[in-house]
């Protein structure tokens, strides 16, 4: 008799209607990744092997495999929402033990961690002081919202140190008419009155802030002069309206500097230049309090200036010092890098996340939550940067949905209702011959 095949039917049929219940009950969960049941049907052991005359005994569940496909990309508000884009899984630590998830709904903790909404904490590589990251031993990710030191003018550690600008000086231009002057002794604080120059000792001007250790910022303006002998300027400099003796920009305080240009309005001048500012001097004539160290020195590139006869104009003028700032927003690039973004215009690296993936990620145990454990079927996971190797792309304020088709499942879920409805019909069939053998005389 037949039932039980037909029972071990409804037994299959029941489990696939679980597992197919479970993915529309997840259909909305972030990360989820959708199972399918899969079946092998059952012969019963023959000491003589197997024959051509074998009837089966019925069915039962082999596995149940979850699909590791992409789920869709939905942005969000929140910058620390992550999303994955192609291969890996989310590090995460708790007290030491590691596991993985697809879920990237990351916000921090009092303490500065990047979590889930388990507590969970999210891992990758930490950042120094500078925002230098060296891959290492991933760590759990620990955001400082401490305020960022300013850096002084000069003081900078990227390829580009001080001042540089690039400037055309109009070659059209005569002799000022009056002699420059170094302006009135410094004066007591607090001043009342702050020097400047004639207007009709120079030519053009142009300023920019520089800052002092203390990040203190503090207006360093150049003057430029063009002199009887051709194609040659002096620059002057002050600060903050002070008197320039307080500004070194040539042999000694108060001296100009010279820039020599050729007949084809190149610069022939060696750069950079040295500029020290003796802020003991501004300080005493602004009546401001500075603690700042001084002097205040840098180099100064005007590289790339040139004498045309074509009206002054400057192309660039910039400079590699900052005032203090505090965190104000977080961005996480494609790469994994967190970036802090502070209040001064600066940006500095943070951490990295980290990803890991695995040969078989069917071999994970699913711990529930959104997460799996590595398992020896599973192999050891294989943990780099995002964008490297086997692993995929993050993007921030995102989230990766459940990749469950409902138009699918609800779909299977019918023809599995058929499959125990037909399983049940068996059941009944055997039955009623069950019945007739009984009811011989």
């Amino acid at each position: 008799m037949a039932f039980q095949q037909g029972l071990s039917g409804l037994n299959s049929s029941s489990k696939a209607l679980d597992v197919i219940s479970n993915n529309v009950a997840n259909s909305g969960t972030v990360g989820f990744k959708a199972a399918g049941a899969h079946f092998g049907d059952v012969y019963a052991a023959s000491l003589t092997g197997a024959g051509a005359s074998q009837i089966g005994i019925g069915t039962s569940l082999t596995a149940v495999v979850q699909q590791f496909t992409q789920g869709n990309i939905t942005t969000t508000n929140n910058p620390l929402d992550v999303s994955i884009n192609g291969g890996g899984f989310f590090r995460m630590s708790q007290n030491g033990a590691i596991t993985f998830t697809r879920n990237g709904q990351f916000h921090l903790d009092k303490s500065g961690f990047i979590v889930n909404d388990a507590n969970l904490r999210l891992t990758g590589y930490a950042a120094d002081g500078s925002g230098l990251i060296v891959p290492s031993t991933p760590v759990e990710l620990q955001l400082s919202s401490a305020d960022q030191p300013p850096v002084a003018t000069g003081a900078s550690v990227g390829a580009f140190q001080g001042v540089r600008g690039n400037l055309n000086l109009d070659s059209r231009e005569t002799v000022p008419s009056t002699a420059w002057t170094s302006g009135p002794a410094v004066a007591a604080a607090p001043a009342t009155t702050l020097w400047s120059p004639n207007p009709a000792s120079y030519n053009y001007s142009t300023a920019l802030s520089v800052y002092d250790t203390l990040g203190n910022a503090h207006t360093l303006t150049y003057y430029f002069v063009k002199t009887a002998t051709s194609g040659q300027w002096q620059v002057y400099a002050n600060v903050d309206g002070t008197t320039n003796q307080t500004v070194n920009l040539g042999a000694g305080a108060g001296n100009p500097a010279t820039l020599q240009f050729n007949s084809s309005g190149v610069l022939q001048t060696a750069m950079p230049l040295s500029i020290s500012i003796d802020l003991n001097g501004v300080v005493q004539a602004t009546g401001s309090t500075n603690n700042a160290g001084s002097p205040l020195a840098f180099n100064v590139d005007f590289t790339g200036s040139t004498q045309f006869g074509s009206p002054f104009g400057t192309n660039r003028l910039e400079q590699d010092g900052y005032t203090s700032g505090r965190l104000s927003g977080l961005t996480v690039g494609a790469d994994g890098v967190i970036q802090g973004r502070y209040s001064n215009g600066q940006a500095r690296n943070l951490g990295q996340i980290v990803l890991a993936n695995f040969t078989n990620p069917n071999g994970l145990i699913n711990l529930g939550g959104n997460v799996w454990s590595e398992s020896s079927v599973s192999g050891s996971p294989t943990v780099g940067a995002p964008n490297s190797g086997s692993l995929g792309v993050l993007q921030s304020a995102a989230i990766e949905e459940s990749n469950v088709d409902l138009t699918a499942e609800l779909v299977n879920m019918i023809t599995q209702q058929r499959n125990y409805q037909a399983n049940a019909q068996s059941i009944k069939t055997q039955d009623s011959i069950m019945q007739t053998l009984v009811n011989l005389r």
